[in-house]
């Protein structure tokens, strides 16, 4: 499953959002009902299906880079199994808000294997950097976006 399209979306008094129904349906598709969510160092929470969290997790624990140890602190340190309630919301922990600096607005997308949730601000720095980085992208990246 690939996932594509972002949402505007608004958190709850309690810390929820409804996740959009085209989203819900491409995570019924899979099959799979457990989600995994983490904080990304890209400052956003990732939501994962089980199946696709264990192929990062197996990556990033057979991976010999320099530095790699900080980064599974980071992303091991903060996963955890997330539910999806019976009206299609998704809680996020007060924990997860403060990591990702999210107050009401926020963003999901789809990025892929998987999902990004960003602070709407975040987000559109995020989209900002995009436009500009285009311009200095090597070639044969430039060819894969027309």
């Amino acid at each position: 499953m690939f996932y594509t399209g972002s949402h505007p979306l608004t958190l709850d008094a309690k810390g929820r959002f409804v996740v959009p129904a085209d989203f819900r349906k491409a995570l019924a598709d899979t099959g799979e009902s457990e989600l995994k969510i983490t904080f990304h160092p890209d400052g956003c929470l990732r939501l994962y299906t089980r199946s696709i969290w264990h192929e990062v997790e197996q990556k990033m624990v057979e991976a010999r880079i320099a530095g790699i140890d900080r980064w599974r602190r980071v992303v091991f340190g903060n996963a955890w199994d997330i539910t999806m309630d019976s009206a299609g919301r998704l809680l996020l922990s007060p924990e997860w808000r403060k990591l990702a600096r999210m107050e009401r607005k926020i963003v999901m997308g789809g990025e892929g294997r998987y999902f990004g949730i960003w602070a709407e601000d975040a987000w559109a720095k995020q989209m900002d950097c995009a436009v500009q980085l285009v311009s200095i992208l090597p070639p044969e990246v430039q060819e894969l976006l027309q």
